[in-house]
């Protein structure tokens, strides 16, 4: 198989560096290890499956007052959002000996915004504008070498060996995991791996709670859903209900990789939906359904190197690709982004980024936005 571009990994910034390619009349093949596209984007149902109408276990907001471009886009993909549900009261716990402490919420600035449907809903959207015969599943790349005149990729599909031929590349997966999961034929700089290597990776140490109820009840005594605790496990938690009225509350989950695993993941849900009572009242005791991801057991996303939180992503202005790959090759991860790494909006920017840089190097000018 031959093309002209090569784009590794389906998340937000590989479907969208693609939308550019095709908007330029460029060919391009995309392959994606997942049995889905989204990549660290997942919005599912109440029984953990794929939902154009789901909760968010990875990313939920974006803020149109501080990223326009994104808003821009979102506009032009014709999605709806809608704003987090910040009315009512914000509930402190500051230690196990004492109750929660109930406090007026501000108004935030800029406004947290969600999509109808879940953020799963802008995957959906970039994939309709997209030709599905060009957009490979379960196609994980193994070694990428250059040639005299072309750039190899093996992957494989279907447990079968296979290869891809084209003249550029773009790899829309975080540094990190491309440096540890695929080889390079000639091998990649030292700095350039050392750099992808200390580049930490969005949501790959966290965890996310759900609890799924019949009626967003906290709503009903003036809480906005919102706790900030010093207890856990949850350590920050809020609202969760979708578009659609689907009633949920979620927590990011305090402990590390180390100390979920030594708890185990059904202790660890009991102790959650045991610490939303705590704070929430007795009817927070019967979900009708949970959810838990932890993304650092997501061998699509974490590395070995990614097991302990490291902080958000920082913006590098060090060069990702460098020596004979440069003129070949470009990164669209979040994490590269210069301006918003570990956003939605980060992801975007890498994206046109590195679909501007091919373009470029094909003498292919990208039309205006």
């Amino acid at each position: 198989m031959r093309t002209t571009v090569v784009i590794v990994g389906g998340g937000f910034s590989g479907l969208y560096a693609a939308r550019c390619l095709q908007e330029a009349g460029v060919d391009f093949q995309l392959l994606e290890a997942r049995e889905r596209f989204g990549g660290r984007i997942l919005s599912v149902d109440a029984g953990g499956q794929s939902s154009p109408d789901g909760f968010d276990l990875g990313p939920s907001w974006f803020w149109p007052g501080m990223h326009p471009r994104m808003a821009q886009v979102i506009q032009g993909l014709g999605l709806a959002s809608f704003a987090q549900h910040s009315d009512g009261d914000v509930l402190v716990e500051r230690s196990s000996s004492s109750t929660p402490q109930r406090f007026p919420v501000m108004r935030q600035e800029p406004q947290s915004m969600r999509f109808v449907g879940g953020t799963g809903a802008l995957i959906y959207a970039l994939m309709n504008t997209l030709p599905q015969e060009r957009l490979h599943l379960e196609s994980r790349v193994t070694c990428i070498t250059m040639r005299e005149n072309e750039i190899a990729l093996s992957f494989v599909t279907g447990g079968e060996d296979r290869e891809v031929a084209a003249m550029q590349v773009i790899l829309a997966l975080p540094p990190r995991l491309l440096g540890s999961t695929i080889s390079f034929e000639p091998v990649l700089e030292h700095h350039t791996l050392k750099l992808w290597s200390q580049t930490a990776t969005w949501m790959a140490p966290h965890a996310k709670f759900f609890a799924l109820y019949d009626q967003a009840f906290w709503r009903d005594t003036g809480l906005s859903g919102t706790a900030q605790s010093g207890v856990g496990p949850l350590v920050e938690i809020h609202d969760a209900t979708t578009a659609s009225g689907a009633a949920a509350l979620f927590g990011f989950v305090g402990l590390n990789r180390a100390q979920r695993m030594a708890v185990g993941e059904e202790t660890l849900v009991r102790a959650s939906v045991a610490q939303l009572a705590r704070l929430f009242g007795d009817q927070a005791e019967r979900p009708r359904a949970t959810l838990i991801k932890d993304w650092a057991a997501d061998l699509l996303t974490s590395t070995d190197a990614d097991q302990s939180a490291e902080g958000h992503p920082v913006p590098s202005h060090g060069l990702w690709v460098s020596g004979v790959w440069a003129q070949r090759m470009s990164l669209a991860g979040s994490e590269t982004s210069i301006t918003n790494p570990g956003y939605l909006a980060g992801a975007l920017d890498a994206a046109e980024r590195a679909a501007a840089e091919t373009l470029a190097r094909l003498g292919r000018p990208r039309k205006s936005a």
